[in-house]
């Protein structure tokens, strides 16, 4: 395998989670719109990507494989806690 091989395969491997985390950050910028006034977007999907690519190296390890279904189903709710982290809960300053 070469080099651009294996960033090819990096890259699809943590895809998932930067996508979702940027997804997650638009939708809550717009369904909270008054709450999240001053709560930077980049900062909200940063804190969702870091938790998702968490998630997703965790799943990896665990269960030795990628594109497992739990694996998934912890992305998610690794990018709703750190979504949540960064809008509500206390790293929101």
């Amino acid at each position: 395998m070469g080099f651009f091989d294996a960033l090819g395969h990096l890259f699809n491997l943590f895809l998932p989670a930067l996508g979702v985390a940027a997804l997650a950050a638009l939708l809550a910028k717009a369904l909270w719109r008054r709450e999240l006034k001053g709560v930077p977007l980049q900062r909200l999907a940063a804190h969702a990507a870091v938790a998702g690519v968490v998630a997703t190296l965790a799943g990896l390890i665990v269960t030795g494989r990628d594109g497992r279904i739990g694996s998934y189903f912890a992305l998610v709710l690794a990018n709703a806690l750190g979504l949540w982290w960064a809008a509500f809960g206390p790293g929101r300053r």
